[in-house]
């Protein structure tokens, strides 16, 4: 979080999960406030990739349906010209 703008916030959390939170802080040598911070970004990082995904999903099936369409016209000017 070095360099960047932050705000300070009271939040209210179970005691297992300030444990929780703390015993992450000490394994990877992080601040608690870096341990909320890195699983927030976790989870928008998650809801972005969904959001991209479905938008990939919904591209393809446009992406098929196109290519049926074209492969309709593509028979239909192959059989006139036999």
């Amino acid at each position: 979080m070095r360099g960047q703008h932050v705000a300070k916030v009271t939040v209210s959390i179970s005691k297992e999960l300030l444990d929780f939170a703390d015993s992450m802080a000490k394994e990877e040598s992080i601040s608690r406030s870096e341990v909320i911070a890195k699983l927030i970004k976790k989870e928008e990082k998650a809801r972005i990739e969904a959001l991209m995904a479905e938008g990939y999903r919904e591209m393809a099936e446009e992406n098929r349906q196109e290519a049926e369409e074209w492969l309709e016209v593509t028979r239909e000017v192959a059989l006139r010209d036999d």
